[in-house]
């Protein structure tokens, strides 16, 4: 999948800057055209909870951003933690938020 056409999936108009910035996350992101596809399905199934997949604007990372509230957070955290198992996916929980950072494919031995 090319550039242009993830941030697309993600909701991004296509700019320099954006391109840049995914350049970077590509590059930090362990096996990021191994999972891309799966990131992108991951996005369009939390659309139905009112949460999302973004470029972090503080790290060089894709964020799982869980905006749910009451009963429905913890589901949604459910799916997220069962899709990062299901595609060896590493997630890093951002302190005190819901919101977890896509760190890359997950090497199993």
């Amino acid at each position: 999948m090319t550039k242009e056409a993830f941030l697309t999936q993600l909701g991004y108009s296509v700019t320099d800057s954006l391109l840049t910035q995914l350049e970077r996350v590509k590059n930090k992101t362990v096996s990021f055209d191994l999972i891309s596809r799966h990131i992108i399905s991951l996005n369009d199934n939390l659309k139905h909870y009112d949460s999302f997949v973004a470029l972090s604007n503080s790290h060089d990372f894709l964020k799982i951003k869980n905006q749910s509230s009451g009963e429905l957070l913890a589901q949604v955290n459910e799916l997220i933690n069962a899709w990062a198992k299901k595609y060896k996916i590493a997630l890093e929980k951002v302190s005190g938020k819901e919101t977890f950072y896509i760190r890359g494919y997950a090497k199993t031995e």
